[in-house]
């Protein structure tokens, strides 16, 4: 009997889309940087964060997925660089992470949904954020290619209203300076979620590497779908709040967690102001279809490592997904979708850093202790070039995690402690013959675990 593998289905639009919601997914949920940073830095920042955090990052993504276009991406990368112990943990964080991140997206979507129905009560919200998470799941399990054509769809569907909202204030833009930014005021819990705002709205470009081994011709897609998304999200971010910010019927009380209908209403009327919040509604659909797709990848290529319960490295035989793993990642974020948006994001940040930053020490690592290996598509600049493209990055996430908070902070600081704990208790396990079996891909640990071979001329 055929052992069930994975299919390598995903092309460069899908990805592309799959990248653009791992991301942003749009402006939704930049709300709260206006009353955080004042118009004049959140213009700044919006401008220079995809500067120095998310082009850096993508590069990076690219030269690492062209070497090594292996399903689990930068679990993979890091047991290279590192092994197994380090791997484990930058997997282990980003599965904790995802609790938290791919839970707010429930929480975001019932916040848009409420322009509608103000008076839900608490137990309205849940049921609702449930029901959410449970059809989404579904569509996960049926495959890699509905996931990815639901991921266009939805892309386009929460990009057109964003479109004709920077359309119909357009002319308010050209007449109207941009804000200058000049010395704000706020302490530093405000400069913490401000920071963790604008940050959480360009990471993510590592996390879709861990469906390279889904991905067709994955090192030629991988890049060109990263260089794709980034213009995309850049301006899609920019240029809705630089219109609403020189608009002058939009005032600062208007700004805050999911104030796109009530600014869209104040910019273009009551009909646009139900475009933005059908859009912002479908933003968080795709957003949560997409990370769901990505992260339910990490306990998948652990338990391949014998480093989780086999179970969670279960393939569909019908239709070549993990599904085990997506269904215990989507009951482990259907609980954490109980919490607000705004309690969920700082401590996300703070994880995602946390892994990031092994991530890229593992990047500087592989170019100086691996140099022979083959890179189809580098970072340019030679050593000066990597140093910068990991540099940047590793200190907007120290800053971030270093103003996340006390609360945060600790609550980071468990939950990261958790990874060599974890480790320890399956080493022990291992070592008493009591461990979980590996499961190694096709090629071996680490390498390629789908179906039909990649057409990128290397394998």
């Amino acid at each position: 009997m055929t052992t069930p593998r994975l299919k390598r289905e995903l092309g460069v639009v899908p990805l592309a889309a799959v990248v653009f919601f791992n991301v942003s997914g749009g402006p939704y949920g930049i709300e709260d940087l206006v009353p955080a940073f004042g118009p004049g830095l959140t213009l700044v920042l919006l401008v220079l964060t995809p500067l120095v955090w998310s082009l850096p990052v993508a590069l990076v993504m690219a030269e690492l997925s062209a070497a090594m276009p292996d399903e689990g991406g930068y679990v993979t990368w890091t047991r290279r660089a590192f092994g197994d112990f380090w791997a484990f943990q930058v997997g282990w964080w980003s599965w904790i992470d995802s609790f938290v991140d791919v839970a707010v997206y429930p929480a975001l979507f019932v916040e848009y949904v409420r322009f509608w129905a103000p008076s839900m009560t608490a137990l309205d919200r849940w049921l609702l954020a449930v029901t959410f998470i449970v059809a989404l799941t579904a569509l996960n399990v049926l495959g890699v290619r509905p996931t990815g054509r639901a991921a266009v769809v939805l892309a386009a569907a929460a990009l057109v209203p964003i479109v004709a909202l920077v359309g119909a204030g357009a002319g308010a833009l050209a007449r109207r300076p941009w804000p200058v930014a000049g010395v704000e005021s706020f302490d530093a819990a405000t400069l913490g979620l401000g920071l963790a705002v604008v940050m959480w709205n360009y990471s993510g470009w590592d996390t879709p590497s861990t469906t390279l081994g889904e991905t067709r011709a994955p090192t030629r897609t991988f890049p060109v779908a990263l260089l794709l998304a980034l213009p995309v999200i850049a301006l899609g971010n920019m240029l809705p709040v630089a219109v609403a910010l020189s608009h002058g019927v939009v005032g600062a009380g208007a700004w805050g967690t999911g104030a796109w209908p009530r600014i869209a209403h104040a910019v273009g009327g009551t009909a646009l102001a139900h475009a933005v919040a059908v859009g912002a509604v479908l933003s968080t659909i795709g957003l949560f279809l997409s990370l769901l797709l990505t992260n339910s990848r990490l306990p998948f290529v652990l338990a391949r490592a014998g480093q989780l319960p086999g179970a969670l490295a279960t393939v569909h035989a019908r239709f070549g997904t993990p599904w085990i793993a997506v269904v215990v990642s989507s009951a482990l974020y259907a609980v954490f979708a109980a919490f607000s948006f705004k309690e969920l994001i700082v401590l996300n940040v703070w994880l995602y850093s946390l892994a990031l930053v092994i991530e890229l020490a593992a990047f500087i690592w592989l170019r100086a202790s691996a140099p022979a290996m083959p890179r189809p598509w580098r970072v340019p600049g030679g050593w000066p070039g990597a140093w910068l493209v990991a540099l940047a990055p590793s200190a907007c996430a120290l800053l971030a995690m270093a103003t996340a908070g006390w609360r945060n902070i600790a609550a980071g600081v468990v939950a990261a402690l958790t990874g060599p704990l974890v480790y320890a208790l399956i080493s022990l396990g291992t070592r008493g013959g009591r461990g979980f079996t590996p499961r190694p891909p096709r090629g071996g640990l680490g390498g390629p675990v789908s179906g039909p071979p990649a057409t990128d001329g290397r394998r």
